[in-house]
């Protein structure tokens, strides 16, 4: 049985992603995706085809690049919800110019209020090195807050390395 909220949090290419999507399909509840990531080039391009490819007919695909409200709210307790990932969430919000504190209330506010378990993907920016230029430190300032808030709100939180599970949080 899947915890209210679970943050799974790791590095590009940590398999965070594919953890995620195991332990929803392992629920035994409807599996719902919600894909944050927009198509800025073909490296990402290619990268949603991976993720899309993983995934087989039973999932409930939606696009969700802003407003994750929408589709929570109408989720119900024979789902569970993947958001894949709030790293690309952020991205477009900061590429939009959104006010970012409104945002992110907003999504924690739809968290709480979703009836199905979530489980959220995220990206662990803060242990490389300090970024060369403001907005790159900027960017990784708000998502080290976007991290520490999504943590806070979670039963479970955990950290994917080489594709293995590191409980911070709760219990698997």
């Amino acid at each position: 049985m899947l915890p209210s909220m679970t943050f799974v949090l790791g590095g590009a290419a940590s398999g965070k992603s594919a953890f995620a999507e195991n332990a929803i399909v392992n629920s035994g509840l409807i599996p719902v995706y919600l894909a944050t990531a927009r198509i800025w080039d073909a490296e990402i391009k290619d990268r949603v085809q991976v993720h899309r490819d993983r995934r087989d007919a039973a999932w409930i695909n939606f696009e969700a690049t802003h407003d994750l409200a929408h589709v929570l709210c109408e989720r119900d307790a024979s789902e569970a919800v993947l958001i894949d990932c709030a790293t690309m969430w952020l991205t477009n919000h900061v590429m939009d110019g959104n006010d970012l504190a409104q945002a992110q209330a907003a999504l924690m506010q739809a968290l709480d209020d979703c009836a199905a378990p979530v489980v959220i993907v995220s990206n662990e920016l803060g242990q490389g090195i300090v970024p060369a230029d403001a907005d790159t430190r900027a960017f990784r300032e708000a998502q080290g807050r976007l991290n520490i808030a999504l943590a806070a709100r979670a039963d479970t939180a955990i950290q994917v390395v080489a594709g293995l599970p590191n409980v911070l949080k709760g219990s698997l």
